[in-house]
């Protein structure tokens, strides 16, 4: 017969394994987070918050209020700052690492005990003087036997949520700088094209003069016209783009409301005087790129996960039952009370189901993030080389369109006007001449931005956040969307 505190030794036999682990490492509210933003720190040089209550969101929000009143004309850091601080997806992706949290504090946990109880001889008359109570309290031993590998994959997982949340902090920081420098490149055109309208006009009211003296044919006439109207429709249509792109960086940076009554610079800064050296940009990359750190981390788990499969490749199933048998007997009108302890050992039988098809599943799975990972460095190396390469050669590009095309159609069109006044040249010429600049001055422009998103995609490239899209696409797709304003 087991006695009473034997028996509950018993029954309290799992609750005193679950303490052995504890999850004090994933259990708070900002687990995971404090490394998420050291690096993004260092990539961005920027503050990121995550927002879990009232107050910290009215800090935040307070946060932003100072930034979009100390500068009404935002420049690239302070808009990149303001989305770190206010984008909504972010803190949605943050909510992702805090469930990996969850999951590996639950890891630290083992699996609740069933209990069960019965009684036979109940409320029956002739049964009276036998009753028995039975109780039973079954464990899965296999899930303890197996608990140090279910925490260690439960944390890399965790770690690879870190990684994950770092990588989309540095996507929005990357999409809000060329997003900006999208929006201060499309207004810079509309100043331009602004400014050519008015000369246009100009023109065209000459055109129109000459016209009543007879110094300029009909046909002439019309041709100065349509370039007017032509050129008012540019303009028009360069407005709606500037406008469509600034609403772009208001989305990243999330505001709405009165917080709307922001303005970009109406003009790129300058380009540099030199371009950065990047001799060693690939052995940067492979050390720093955050994705290619998650591609590691998930072969790491899918080693675990196979070395967790093959460990229950047979037994995939067993828990032991211990409990207690409560017998009560009527001998010589005396009652009398029998307990024993009962144990049992369930377990499924491995006849048809012995394991080969999961073992090849996790063999393939291993192979696969193998693969990936490879892949993953070699599109890295890539990466880095076409960032760079796209980086120095529209710098290149900008810097002729600057300092050769661009002063040679003014030189032109001040020869055409010279010569024009000396009545050399008709009007005709100096309009083409002064069409060909306008032309020209967009052409810079748009070179001038593409060498700043060049610049822009070096961090993302080096540290993590790039778009998949290559930086040779994304450059050519920029400079077709806002070619030469189409005169």
């Amino acid at each position: 017969m087991i006695g009473p505190r034997k028996l509950m030794s018993v029954l309290a036999f799992p609750v005193v394994l679950s303490g052995c682990v504890t999850g004090a490492e994933y259990s708070s509210k900002q687990a995971g987070f404090a490394s998420v933003a050291d690096k993004t720190a260092i990539a961005s040089a920027k503050q990121t918050v995550w927002i879990q209550n009232q107050n910290q969101a009215r800090s935040a929000a307070a946060e932003v209020k100072n930034l979009l009143a100390r500068r009404k004309v935002l420049d690239v850091e302070t808009a990149v700052q303001i989305a770190l601080l206010n984008n909504r997806g972010l803190q949605a992706a943050y909510a992702d690492l805090g469930d990996s949290a969850a999951d590996a504090w639950q890891s630290t946990m083992f699996i609740n005990p069933t209990a069960s109880i019965g009684a036979t001889g109940m409320g029956t008359p002739e049964l009276e003087a036998f009753k028995t109570i039975e109780g039973m309290i079954t464990t899965n031993i296999l899930a303890l036997a197996t608990k140090n590998r279910d925490i260690a994959i439960a944390d890399t997982r965790f770690r690879q949520a870190q990684l994950t949340a770092a990588v989309k902090t540095l996507q929005v920081a990357a999409d809000t700088r060329r997003a900006w420098i999208g929006a201060v490149a499309a207004w810079e055109n509309v100043g331009q094209l602004q400014r050519a309208q008015a000369t246009a006009d100009a023109a065209s009211e000459l055109a129109e003069k000459l016209g009543e003296t007879g110094a300029m044919t009909k046909g002439a006439q019309a041709r100065e016209h349509v370039f007017v109207a032509e050129l008012a429709g540019e303009t028009a249509k360069a407005r709606l783009a500037a406008r469509l792109t600034k609403e772009e960086l208001t989305r990243l940076m999330g505001l709405w409301g009165s917080d709307l009554d922001y303005q970009v610079p109406k003009s790129l800064p300058p380009l540099p005087g030199s371009v950065a050296r990047r001799d060693t940009i690939e052995a940067e990359a492979l050390r720093n790129r955050i994705d290619l750190q998650v591609a590691k981390l998930e072969l790491e788990a899918t080693a675990r996960s196979y070395g967790l499969t093959e460990a229950t490749r047979y037994v995939t199933d067993l828990a032991i039952l211990t409990g207690f048998e409560a017998e009560r007997e009527i001998e010589d009108d005396e009652k009398k009370t029998r307990t024993t302890a009962q144990v049992e050992l369930e377990f499924a039988i491995p006849i048809f189901d012995t394991g080969k098809a999961r073992m090849r599943k996790a063999e393939v799975a291993y192979m696969r993030a193998a693969n990936q990972l490879a892949e993953k460095a070699v599109n890295v190396r890539s990466e880095a080389r076409s960032a760079y390469e796209a980086y120095r050669s529209n710098y290149d590009i900008a810097r002729h369109y600057r300092n050769s095309v661009v002063p040679l159609r003014t030189k032109v069109e001040e020869e055409s006007l010279l010569t024009y006044n000396g009545m050399i040249s008709n009007t005709f010429e100096l309009l083409t001449d002064t069409r060909d600049k306008i032309n020209s001055i967009l052409l810079s422009v748009n070179a001038k931005r593409d060498f700043w998103l060049a610049e822009a995609n070096l961090a993302p490239t080096i540290y993590g956040g790039a778009t998949n899209a290559s930086a040779e696409t994304e450059v050519a797709a920029a400079s077709e969307s806002g070619g030469g304003g189409g005169h």
